[in-house]
């Protein structure tokens, strides 16, 4: 009996020292994982990487990881001279395959991501004083309300639909106010600073987005890819 308790303590102990030994071996490759992914995005700041499975050193033998996920902060995009601000970009890679480094994620065979854009982001990126805030959704359509800077009109307001295509983000003027359409030139002043495209390069493993929709505190935008890619 005491050779069966010394051997389930031994038993306990390896295991605990396993436990702690495979801890420090993911901390320690999240942290080159977080540095891969900043030099090959050309990110500002290191990102937040979590990788999920126990244990981790069985899966690092068989270069796989079950889930890599990752926090990446803001990035920007730029069109028109005007940069729109991603105030919070996220991923989630599945199926994770590493390089012969087995530092360096190589390929994930799914993965997604989430992205927030605040309406104040939206409106200095619009420029010209104009005005974005959220107007919901009407016919499946993500909605804004734009409020462009016109002088000879006062108060002037027209509803925008939000819509995706690719890695760019488009909003447009639903319609121009008759008032509007009656002067000259005031449906192109309108259209100038209501009419904007956004491409968003800086999205990990070149993920395609799928969706944008409004919520009261700005817009967000989800994305998937399959067989995905990533620089080393």
């Amino acid at each position: 009996m005491r050779a069966l308790r010394v051997l389930l303590v031994i038993v306990v102990i390896l295991g605990a020292l396993f436990v702690v030994g495979d801890r420090l071996a993911v901390n320690y490759a999240e942290d080159m994982a977080a540095d891969k992914i900043r030099s090959s995005q050309g990110l500002e700041k290191t990102p937040e990487v979590s990788i999920k499975g126990f244990p981790f050193l069985t899966q690092v033998l068989g270069r796989s990881l079950d889930e890599v996920d990752a926090e990446l902060g803001g990035v920007s995009a730029s069109a028109d001279g005007h940069t729109l601000r991603v105030d919070k970009l996220s991923a989630q890679f599945h199926d994770v395959t590493l390089g012969s480094d087995y530092t360096s994620i190589q390929s994930a065979a799914s993965a997604t991501g989430q992205a927030h854009i605040s309406y104040a982001d939206l409106t200095k990126a619009a420029g010209g004083d104009v005005k974005i805030s959220y107007a919901g959704e009407k016919n499946g359509r993500s909605q804004v309300k734009i409020s462009p800077n016109i002088p000879v009109l006062n108060s002037l307001e027209v509803t925008g639909s939000l819509t995706v295509s690719g890695n760019t983000v488009k909003l447009r003027a639903d319609e121009i106010p008759a008032m509007c359409r009656a002067i000259p030139s005031c449906q192109s002043s309108v259209r100038s600073q209501t009419d904007h495209e956004w491409t968003l390069s800086q999205l990990p493993g070149n993920l395609k987005l799928d969706k944008v929709a409004t919520k009261a505190d700005g817009i967000s935008l989800t994305a998937s890819g399959t067989d995905v890619k990533l620089p080393s």
